[in-house]
């Protein structure tokens, strides 16, 4: 029963996080657009994330407990809930320090070091390759921005640009959270999978098979989006301050940006970091400007993720693991 406790309480924090670390930041660069409904905005972000994983599966979610160790292993289940525990504790602790960070990066590391230090297989090629991806989506964001960036200065004007600026921004701000809920997303119904496994059954053993059920997709979207929206303006307001977002069609291209490096992602199962992506996105549309517009701290904020959290996750995964193992 304690065990069962433990697990809806972490699962529950790291749908929250996620929310205030995601969410927020999906809601503020769309609340950036001009006169944006945030009803609207609000619904968008939430349906995929209770329909596409029943439409389009849960690969993503499935390369949490399926690729990176052998949860299969009897001790699975202890091993995913202390490094989803490491996660969280990470990122609080980077996020109170001020330093760049990534919860999807702290989730891969702890879940890879604590099944490391628990005498678990660890997958050392499907992590890699995951990470491999990961590092690449911020480049393919920034890219695309760039390249975004450079056509929208070329859109002559006309007399109905104005509404066809704002569809534009729905179908992209629509293609952003769509990817986020094929791809980042799926961490937190990996995580919730685990979690209601063990509640259900009462007791403790290899993890099983993600089973993505419609009740439990929708209190993921709500208890998302209400972290979501409880830190939504200080989010917004760092992703966009001093960056070139004065024009709709740099918010417009930003969301084409970071929705087809996610998009991408997803085709090879890989999660990715949304956040990242959105951050890359802007900077490449904010260079598409001249250089000399973008703030490059949030260049090296990426950077400075992975070399902060990566690591820092990892190595408190595994030293709670050889703990976990000892007693």
């Amino acid at each position: 029963m304690i065990w069962a406790i433990a697990f809806g309480a972490v699962a529950l924090a790291f749908v929250w996080v996620t929310g205030v670390n995601d969410g927020a930041a999906l809601l503020g660069l769309s609340g950036r657009y001009p006169r944006s409904p945030a009803p609207l905005l609000m619904l968008l972000v939430l349906l995929p994330l209770v329909l596409v994983p029943q439409l389009a599966g849960t690969a993503v979610a499935r390369t949490f407990t399926e690729r990176l160790a052998d949860l299969g292993d009897p001790h699975g289940a202890v091993a995913f809930l202390l490094g989803v525990t490491v996660a969280l504790g990470v990122v609080g602790l980077l996020s109170r320090k001020g330093l760049p960070t990534s919860l999807t990066l702290a989730i891969l590391g702890g879940i890879g070091g604590a099944c490391l230090g628990m005498g678990l297989h660890v997958s050392w090629d499907g992590l890699a390759t995951v990470l491999l991806i990961g590092a690449a989506a911020p480049l393919v964001g920034t890219t695309v921005g760039y390249g975004l960036g450079l056509a929208s200065r070329r859109v002559p004007s006309f007399a109905g640009m104005p509404r066809a600026v704002r569809t534009a921004h729905v179908v992209a701000y629509g293609a952003q959270c769509a990817a986020y809920a094929a791809n980042d997303g799926q961490k937190m119904l990996a995580v919730v999978s685990v979690a209601r496994q063990v509640v259900t059954t009462r007791r403790l053993g290899a993890v099983g098979p993600v089973q993505p059920a419609p009740l439990m997709l929708l209190l993921i979207a709500v208890v998302f989006c209400a972290g979501a929206l409880s830190a939504v303006h200080r989010v917004g307001e760092r992703l966009g301050r001093g960056l070139v977002l004065a024009r709709p069609l740099h918010v417009v291209s930003t969301e084409a940006a970071a929705a087809a490096s996610v998009a991408a992602s997803s085709l090879a199962g890989a999660p990715v970091s949304m956040t990242q992506s959105v951050t890359a996105g802007v900077v490449g549309v904010a260079a598409s400007e001249g250089a000399s517009r973008v703030r490059w701290q949030n260049v090296l904020g990426i950077g400075a993720a992975w070399l902060f959290t990566l690591p820092l996750a990892f190595a408190a995964g595994a030293a709670g693991g050889l703990a976990a193992r000892a007693l």
